[in-house]
């Protein structure tokens, strides 16, 4: 008997104040799809951390002819064969180091037509005016400084360049546009909150008669509680519910199928099914559990008759 008025109490408080129920599920929805979002965005970026960070180099040019005018550091002429077998001695001596590979002249050349042969330099470019260069391949990519240390400045060396600066300075605006949408969720989440208690209270009001006869003859805090805290509840899980929809759509309609990113954007590697169903039930009980404790702490002050 008491499940079932509690129960037609939540479906009466639900219609009774359509509108402002129709307002929180929307704004837990889209607080909910956001804090989703986010948690999967910064998924999203480790993993293309490890994916990235696991195939960057380290590159070490070599001084050529056309350097040793034009840079400070190859003053001294060319590279030597002498000064390059030292400083692939010393690479490979070097626990820091998993692979190195040489790169030739011919190769740079080669490797430039492949990737910028409709530039307008490419067809003037020469395969003398490239460095030759090794590229390291460290077993951390965070070591890059011991490299840098160890060869910048030698003799026949032009520079030492390490891709992940590169890479960090895409994670750095990644993680900037994470913390923007994290900002946006909490905004939103406070508004949720506040929609959650008004519209607690306006049902509180409303049936301020019903609960002050209840509590004069006896009935228990907790009984009086229950349909409102359960209305936010349910409310707040539809809401939760809503989210969910909007983040499976997104990794089946945006990168799986539909825009099909996955297969437009081979470059990145990103993240699968199994970190988007993860963070559902979390979503699912952040939806109840949010909403109901809004409630129980907005109706306290009805219990007093």
């Amino acid at each position: 008997m008491r499940a079932q008025f509690v129960l037609s109490e939540i479906g009466v408080g639900l219609r009774r104040n359509l509108t402002m129920t129709f307002a929180v599920v929307i704004s837990v929805a889209l607080s909910l799809a956001l804090f989703g979002a986010s948690l999967l965005m910064s998924d999203q970026v480790n993993q293309m951390k490890g994916y990235w960070y696991d195939k960057v180099n380290v590159s070490i040019f070599l001084c050529n002819k056309g350097d040793s005018q034009s840079d400070p550091n190859c003053a001294k002429g060319p590279v030597t064969a002498e000064q390059k077998k030292q400083i692939l001695d010393d690479l490979n001596k070097m626990p820091v180091v998993d692979k190195v590979a040489y790169e030739s002249q011919d190769q740079a050349y080669k490797h430039y037509k492949e990737q910028f042969g409709d530039s307008p330099l490419a067809s003037s470019l020469t395969p003398d005016q490239l460095q030759e260069s090794y590229r390291i391949k460290l077993k951390d990519p965070e070591k890059y400084e011991v490299i840098a240390t160890a060869f910048n400045g030698r003799p026949g060396v032009q520079s030492v360049q390490d891709q992940k600066g590169v890479l960090d300075n895409l994670f750095k605006l990644l993680g900037y546009l994470n913390v923007a949408a994290g900002a946006v969720m909490a905004v939103m989440l406070v508004v949720a909150l506040l929609l959650i208690v008004n519209t607690v209270r306006v049902s509180a009001f409303s049936r301020r008669r019903e609960t002050g006869i209840m509590r004069l003859v006896g009935a228990s805090g907790f009984y009086i509680q229950a349909p409102f805290i359960m209305e936010a509840a349910v409310a707040g899980l539809i809401g939760g519910g809503i989210a969910c929809l909007f983040l499976a759509g997104g990794q089946y309609f945006v990168i799986d199928n539909g825009v099909a990113l996955s297969d437009k954007l081979q470059l990145i590697n990103f993240i699968g099914w199994d970190a988007v169903l993860t963070k559902l039930p979390l979503i699912l009980a952040v939806s109840v559990l949010m909403p109901a404790l809004a409630a129980f702490v907005a109706l306290r002050k009805y219990l007093k008759v």
